[in-house]
């Protein structure tokens, strides 16, 4: 993890970038939802989208001066604990002060996952692959294809989680707009929704965000495709650097497309909300 550079963006610069890209997807749509609660300043992005759902409310981006750092956490916290919603701190290789994960644990919260930060030029993807055979990939427009997107994103909990079906049926007049900066994807076996992407326009960057695909169908290269399609989109829209976060078991899949990994981003959360 010591890149310096990708194509010409100083590592500084890209992380940055992708802190910046993961705030529009972190808040752009629940910006848009009667009863949120969004706060940017320059100092760091609170967001509630007043669900009790910690998939949807977050704190980020911080760049805090060490002096006022701890207030400005508690401050934070004390957001969620009086609206009693949970909530999850990510913090990524930008973030200052340097010793903010002490202050977060210090105020509380518990270190409840880490994945890498990867970075891909996107004029350096591979060759467009031909598609499993059956796979059609939709940018969503309508809001039946929303309701695929949600239901399939809904199923990553057992049982499926209701307030994720809740959000995108609020959030749905926004995502649907023409100039959404948030790109959604479904991908239709044999006319069946399987898998999901998205991709997040901001900060300069491309961010990949939300790739799932169905148990019964993985392994077939559906979720490689659900990759490479917002990819290509971006850079036929002007892109050039594309960002996201990985778990361990998607490392390989990423750094087959051209991702390498640019940093560690960890998710700190209160007690008794860490385990998955």
């Amino acid at each position: 993890m010591t890149m310096t550079s990708l194509a010409g963006i100083p590592a500084k610069q890209l992380a940055a970038a992708a802190d910046d890209n993961l705030a529009v997807h972190s808040s752009w749509a629940q910006a848009h939802l009667p009863g949120a609660h969004v706060a940017r300043d320059a100092g760091l992005v609170v967001v509630d989208s007043g669900l009790p759902c910690d998939t949807f409310n977050f704190v980020l981006r911080a760049r805090l001066d060490a002096a006022t750092a701890e207030v400005r956490v508690a401050q934070a916290i004390d957001h969620f604990r009086r609206a009693g919603r949970p909530f999850s701190w990510w913090v990524g290789p930008a973030d200052a002060p340097e010793n903010l994960g002490d202050l977060l644990r210090a105020a509380g919260l518990e270190a409840a996952e880490s994945e890498v930060a990867m970075a891909a030029d996107l004029h350096a993807l591979p060759a467009d692959p031909a598609p499993p055979r059956g796979l059609e990939i939709a940018r969503v427009r309508t809001p039946a294809q929303l309701r695929d997107f949600a239901r399939l994103l809904a199923a990553n909990w057992t049982p499926p989680d209701p307030h994720v079906m809740r959000f995108y049926e609020m959030a749905a007049p926004a995502l649907l707009s023409d100039d959404a900066p948030l790109w959604l994807y479904v991908g239709y076996l044999d006319g069946t929704p399987v898998a999901t992407s998205e991709l997040a326009v901001g900060g300069g960057v491309a961010g990949l965000y939300n790739i799932s695909t169905l148990p019964s169908h993985r392994r077939r290269g559906i979720g490689r495709a659900l990759t490479l399609r917002p990819l290509f989109d971006a850079r036929a829209a002007g892109l050039r650097v594309a960002i996201l976060q990985a778990s361990a078991d998607g490392l390989g899949v990423y750094a087959q497309v051209g991702f390498v990994a640019t940093g560690q981003v960890t998710e700190y959360k209160p007690p008794g909300e860490a385990a998955p």
